[in-house]
């Protein structure tokens, strides 16, 4: 099944739904601050797990107390697609329960 790309209007319009998500070149991205080291682990383990369930990958990054996301399709020559906001919906909804912010 093809991934089409989102127009810049849909790309801004799903951003406005998503607070703390933006645009990072060709990518959306987004920062979360916990409360610890471990904490930030946890939360890039379960990103993990929900990259693998829906099949796409981002680029994760794991600082002291961070996590960074910038997310993209490749299957679409690396546009934003519909794919990208699935998964930073589901990285939203489970984010709050490691405490994140």
């Amino acid at each position: 099944m093809p991934v089409t790309p989102l127009s810049q209007k849909e790309i801004e319009d799903r951003l406005a739904e998503l607070p703390g998500w933006s645009l990072d070149g060709d990518r959306i991205a987004r920062s979360y601050r916990l409360g610890s080291h471990f904490a930030a682990t946890a939360l890039v383990v379960h990103i993990a797990q929900t990259q693998e369930e829906l099949d796409h990958h981002s680029d994760l990054t794991l600082g002291y107390d961070t996590v960074s996301l910038t997310i993209h399709t490749h299957s679409a020559g690396g546009a934003v697609t519909e794919k990208d906001f699935e998964l930073a919906r589901r990285v939203e909804a489970l984010a709050p329960g490691h405490g994140a912010s």
